[in-house]
């Protein structure tokens, strides 16, 4: 077993059980892609057994503490087996569940979602990319599904030095899939669609908006970067006479078209539009429009801390106008998935967005990933997804 030996004090984040290591903090040591490395302190002292990443920043992540264990296909079924019973108990509405979550999950750089009979994965990272068919033998047998998927072309790959991998992995069979969610059907493209196919970490705030719909009556709702529709198909759940859906994404938008007629809601409640949302919003404005609630589920503006302050900017604007088209009493409904924004930023950028469009706002919710995605005590860079329930005010 190779050993990587780590400079005096940079020993801290491992004894709190962080599982990662960065590239700055190794004195001397190294190994192949993925390969099972022991990493000890600067006096030689063993502090974790982890997957070495030779062209990643995050130079070695952790697969365990624990110096007796050893890392081989047993300890990864258990693994697996743990993070698929840990699911079993949250109750889902859905048979469409994130199984495992990477570093929460104890599984560094591997997520699997399951949809319907279906299991969709990413490696992400060098050590399961060199287990890979040690876990997808595993995945099958632990859960009983038939087919996975592969859906290795996040690009966080290429910072690990991997090339992209799709397609099936074991079984065969469509990659178009049906799944449940709180009663609505929604169609899933696993081979194309984004992340794995679907936004599965906006499962509860979409049934969330829907009762929020509901119980405050709205009338009007704009949902910005609407993807496949799914908050779409949550405002018109919950009673909403006209959605105003927007993507750049023209297949995105036929896709949420079907889910409306999948769910047997009236084409004349919705409108879509293929355009840009940060002109759509300036148009609406320009053009006196109101609207009783709004969406704001953009992309990933900040996929690390330094890109935060370019990206503040840009959530800073579409809040800006969200919070001016809003109508007197209308909610927004505004979220960032960059780990980049940590949630007090996040709260700040739109406190600032507040003050420039002269709209004062109650925050009557935080909002975060559903619990099948959810961070660790000792990882906090799991909990990515924030969102905040801005109840429109005057100043």
């Amino acid at each position: 077993m190779k050993t990587i030996r780590l400079k005096a004090g940079k020993e801290r984040s491992l004894q709190r059980c962080h599982p990662w290591v960065f590239e700055g903090a190794i004195a001397k040591g190294g190994a192949d892609a993925g390969e099972t490395v022991r990493i000890e302190s600067a006096d030689g002292q063993f502090l974790a057994w982890a997957a070495f990443s030779p062209a990643s920043r995050i130079r070695a992540r952790v697969w365990s503490f624990d110096e007796a264990q050893r890392i081989d296909a047993a300890f990864l079924r258990a693994r697996i087996e743990r993070a698929v019973h840990a699911r079993s108990l949250l109750g889902i509405d859905s048979d469409g569940v994130r199984l495992i979550h990477g570093e929460t999950d104890g599984l560094p750089g591997l997520i699997v979602d399951r949809y319907a009979d279906t299991l969709v994965a990413q490696f992400t990272a060098c050590g399961v990319e060199r287990f890979k068919n040690v876990i997808a033998d595993a995945l099958l047998q632990v859960t009983g599904c038939p087919r996975l998927y592969e859906r290795s072309d996040a690009s966080a790959r290429a910072l690990e030095g991997l090339t992209d991998a799709t397609g099936w992995l074991r079984g065969s069979g469509e990659t178009e899939l049906t799944i449940r969610e709180h009663g609505w059907r929604l169609t899933v493209d696993i081979a194309h669609g984004h992340k794995t196919g679907f936004y599965l970490d906006q499962r509860d705030n979409r049934a969330r908006f829907a009762a929020h719909t509901r119980h405050r009556g709205f009338a009007r709702v704009l949902n910005c970067y609407c993807y496949t529709g799914g908050f779409s198909v949550a405002a018109l759940a919950g009673g909403a006479a006209e959605v105003v859906s927007i993507d750049s994404s023209a297949p995105a938008l036929e896709r949420a078209r079907a889910h409306l007629a999948l769910n047997g809601f009236d084409a004349v409640r919705a409108q879509f539009l293929d355009a840009d949302v940060n002109a759509s919003l300036r148009r609406f404005l320009d053009a006196g429009e109101r609207f009783d609630a709004i969406i704001l589920d953009p992309p990933k503006f900040a996929p690390t801390a330094a890109h935060a302050e370019r990206a503040a900017r840009a959530y800073k604007d579409i809040n800006r106008l969200a919070l001016k088209l809003l109508a007197p009493g209308g909610e927004l409904f505004t979220f960032s998935c960059s780990g980049g924004i940590d949630a007090g930023l996040f709260h700040k950028i739109v406190a600032s967005a507040g003050i420039d469009a002269g709209v004062d706002g109650a925050i009557t919710e935080r909002l975060a990933a559903a619990p099948d995605h959810s961070a660790t005590l000792f990882f906090p860079e799991g909990d990515y997804l924030k969102g905040l329930v801005v109840l429109r005010q005057p100043l």
